[in-house]
């Protein structure tokens, strides 16, 4: 499916435990699938069907900041941090997310660093609370270059640069990393912060800094965040 809609297919669970792959095309798309699969159905589709890919996008709000996509309207009184979700990666719903966001609103403002930028959510919400200057580092050009976009778009002030996996990372007062608990891990000997903001694993996973002590976790949903000190 993936080598036939590079832009993308959907995925419907049925009842019986079966998922259904759908693709959104035209009569020579079926005529791919047939050849493809040896089979397929087709039916209409309801006009409008080119945009039902944004229901699955809805702003949320954490504490100071409102983060959505550029077709809602941000809640008053709020920093807005408005992302097109076009640009994947992510648009700041995802529970590790609104957990990291709300860790950056309980540290002291100074120099900030984002490992594993994505989007560009965390550094551009940083922006818009306070920190300066604001690094975005990614091993993804996608990345670096979707976040300057991002920033771009939302009118903050930030750098994104390209790193490598190994190499060491820029010094900051607080660094944020919404990666894997591998990947925070293998930031043992890299990072260095007097406080560091880490997710992107499940409760069930203790990923240990080297030189760092955990002070504080968080969860939602089976995810959490942590907190660490430079000891």
């Amino acid at each position: 499916m993936l080598q036939l809609f590079p832009t993308g297919f959907e995925e419907v669970e049925h009842t019986d435990g079966g998922i259904e792959l759908v693709a959104y095309t035209d009569a020579g798309g079926e005529e791919r699938l047939w050849q493809a699969f040896g089979g397929a159905r087709s039916s209409p589709v309801e006009p409008g069907w080119e945009d039902r890919w944004r229901d699955f996008h809805r702003p949320v709000s954490v504490g100071q900041l409102w983060v959505g996509p550029p077709w809602e309207t941000p809640a008053p009184g709020l920093g807005a941090v408005v992302i097109d979700p076009g640009r994947a990666f992510g648009t700041g719903a995802h529970a590790t997310t609104r957990l990291c966001l709300a860790l950056l609103q309980e540290q002291p403002l100074g120099s900030l660093l984002d490992i594993g930028c994505g989007s560009g959510v965390l550094s551009i919400a940083a922006a818009v609370l306070g920190f300066a200057p604001v690094l975005a580092v990614d091993n993804d050009p996608a990345a670096v270059e979707a976040t300057l976009a991002n920033a771009a778009a939302n009118g903050v002030t930030l750098s994104a640069e390209l790193v490598a996996g190994d190499e060491p990372l820029p010094p900051a007062e607080v660094a944020v990393a919404n990666i894997s608990a591998a990947s925070v891990a293998a930031l043992s000997g890299r990072v260095d912060a007097a406080r560091l903001i880490t997710s992107g694993y499940l409760i069930t996973d203790e990923p240990a800094v080297v030189g760092y002590e955990r002070l504080d976790r968080r969860r939602i949903d089976g995810w959490v965040a942590d907190v660490h000190a430079r000891v």
